[in-house]
């Protein structure tokens, strides 16, 4: 359930990105769904393959590398989906992801919080 509700979470935030980005494109709420369905995907194979190759950037950038890692996934999500979700470049990869990760941390923490208060 919890899955679910991230994939929902990461299509509103897409969606939302993409009103207030030029460099950001979202067909659909149905092409961000599917965009965020892939790229947990991705999550969930490629980046940890990534992290463990780049660790010692990682380390030395006390962290932060992995928002370059979250960037390079958003590239290869808007390589899979095609003309459906369009990011401008690297840059507006890397500032998606930012926003990305700030907009799931609060929200999430909210969200599952609230839950598990109950």
């Amino acid at each position: 359930m919890r899955w679910i509700v991230g994939i929902l979470i990461n299509a509103v935030i897409f969606v939302a990105l993409a009103g207030f980005f030029d460099g950001f494109n979202v067909t659909s709420f149905g092409a961000a769904v599917l965009a965020s369905f892939i790229l947990s995907i991705l999550n969930g194979l490629i980046r940890p393959i990534l992290i463990i190759l780049t660790l010692p950037v990682t380390i030395l950038t006390l962290g932060l590398f992995l928002f370059v890692i979250n960037a390079v996934t958003l590239l290869l999500t808007d390589g899979l989906m095609g003309e459906a979700f369009e990011l401008s470049g690297f840059g507006m990869a890397i500032l998606a992801s930012i926003i990305l990760a700030l907009a799931n941390l609060i929200i999430q923490n909210t969200v599952f919080k609230s839950k598990q208060e109950r």
